[in-house]
């Protein structure tokens, strides 16, 4: 539509000047043409709200440019086009109406001075299609009106049934969970109190059958400590299953993370020493929420996992040759939950989850980037002395 507008400006100007060469009215005819069309590039610089002042400021300058432009040459007049659409763009639907309206009036009045006699085809064409234009327009802005308000319901509907099965997810599991320990751990714990009571009761007149109570008690508590330990090793990371370590477990996950897409490499420095599981299972988590945000948002080609243990604290390295970005504040005293961690460099939640699992260890988060540099993302989590 801009383009027509130029073209028609700039079609109707030179129509003019080849019918009247040397004509007094000439100069303002070009003032005139150049002053419509620098009005109408910088609408765009005026607000894009159809109630912003400066944007009907705007309109209505143009208007009465274009009127006046068509009072002195009448093939002008097809200029309103354009301004049509502009105004029904920005204005109430009944005041741009109006302002069609009074533009096709122009229009006709314009036609018929060119015709130079009356002509009916001259008289109701223009507003006719005026009036299938308008009518066109009005219904594409209702119907995207209407789709807007679908894809938020759409986009809400998802929100809230994602919410719902995790919230449904989450009971499912505490409820196992609540019966794997009330049919293991606390039945077990019952036992043992009702054995060790028994104990108690004949441990002056029977000691026999009280050692027997406490043996007894003492098998089931085994047991139970092994159905805890069962509880740990089932809701630990499955990477970490194995007993292989969290240098195994970041090597297994940069193998599964590579593809056609992003080269995923690992890289151990430092003497392997067992790590305590939270230790372990936070850096396998670190490790794959930083991946996921390389594959999400960087558009990189190669990433390094790079696992640092040193005599007093463990580091992962998580760098990336891509796209980059602006980094918040990750000071290392920044504790989670700061309002650095919800400002708007943070892309998504994946780096306040990462500082917020390495603020609950002690440890600290730094990232260095810039736009077109890559990253590099360092977790430190102190460890204790061996």
């Amino acid at each position: 539509m801009h383009t027509a507008f130029f073209l028609l400006l700039g079609s109707s100007l030179t129509r003019f000047l080849m019918r009247h060469p040397g004509e007094p009215r000439a100069p303002w005819i070009i003032a005139l043409s150049a002053s419509l069309a620098l009005l109408y590039v910088l609408g765009p610089t005026v607000g894009a709200r159809p109630s912003a002042p400066r944007r009907l400021i705007w309109l209505t300058l143009v208007v009465a440019v274009w009127v006046v432009i068509v009072s002195l040459a009448p093939s002008f007049a097809w200029c309103a086009v354009p301004l049509f659409y502009t105004g029904l763009r920005t204005l109430p639907p009944r005041a741009a109406l109006f302002l069609v309206a009074v533009l096709t009036a122009f229009v006709v009045v314009a036609q018929l001075k060119l015709a130079g006699g009356f002509d009916p085809i001259l008289l109701f064409a223009p507003p006719a299609w005026a009036a299938v234009a308008a009518a066109v327009f009005l219904y594409m802005q209702r119907q995207a009106a209407r789709q807007r308000e679908l894809i938020d319901d759409l986009i809400r509907t998802r929100r809230e049934l994602a919410a719902t099965e995790r919230r449904e997810g989450t009971l499912a599991e505490r409820q196992r969970l609540s019966m794997e320990i009330h049919d293991t751990l606390a039945q077990g714990l019952s036992s043992q109190q009702m054995l060790l009571q028994a104990a108690d009761r004949v441990w002056d007149t029977d000691p026999a059958k009280a050692r027997t109570h406490v043996r007894t008690a003492e098998s089931i508590t085994e047991h139970g400590l092994a159905e805890a330990r069962r509880f740990v090793h089932d809701l630990a990371p499955a990477d970490l299953a194995d007993g292989g370590g969290v240098a195994q477990a970041l090597r297994v996950l940069a193998e599964r993370e590579s593809d056609a897409g992003l080269t995923v490499r690992f890289h151990a420095e430092g003497t392997p020493v067992p790590l305590p599981d939270r230790v372990s299972s936070a850096l396998l988590r670190i490790a794959q929420g930083a991946l996921a945000n390389v594959r999400e948002h960087a558009g990189a080609t190669t990433a390094a996992l790079t696992l640092t243990l040193l005599d007093d604290q463990v580091v992962l390295d998580v760098a990336d040759d891509g796209r980059g970005f602006t980094p918040p504040d990750t000071a290392p005293d920044t504790a989670p939950g700061t309002p650095s961690d919800t400002a708007g460099g943070v892309r998504g939640h994946g780096l306040p989850a990462i500082r917020a699992r390495a603020g609950q260890l002690g440890g600290t988060l730094t990232i260095e980037s810039a736009p077109g540099e890559g990253a590099v993302l360092s977790v430190s989590i102190p460890l204790e002395p061996q």
